[in-house]
């Protein structure tokens, strides 16, 4: 997990939040214009971060297919992970902030967690 970034963000045009996660800390941004907040993430949170994200097939985000489709209709705002990794960047296609793919929900979650501390 060294050389690997992941990124969580919920988009709208009134709501914003971008976490992102690498070597055991964590940044939240929760304004367009404001600075994110760092905290470092304790053990064990980030070996369960480790244990989700182990369980993500890469290579397969790009097709995830979303569960529900709010945000075509503004009824929520637009997700998407985003994984870099030796250089390489992973994203999936938007999906309803809330509702990820049940793929990387686990991930997602645990991501979303600190945005709520």
């Amino acid at each position: 997990m060294k050389s690997t970034q992941i990124e969580y963000s919920a988009l709208s045009r009134g709501y914003y939040k971008v976490i992102t996660v690498q070597d055991k800390t964590v940044s939240v941004a929760k304004d367009r214009n404001a600075e994110p907040v760092k905290n470092n993430i304790d053990d064990a949170k980030w070996n369960q971060i480790v244990d989700a994200f182990s369980k993500v097939n890469l290579e397969s985000l790009s097709t995830l297919k979303a569960p529900t489709d709010k945000r075509t209709y503004d009824g929520a705002a637009i997700g998407n992970l985003k994984v870099t990794k030796d250089g390489k960047t992973y994203e999936t296609p938007g999906f309803d902030n809330g509702f990820p793919p049940k793929e990387i929900e686990k991930l997602v979650n645990l991501l979303v967690d600190f945005s709520k501390e």
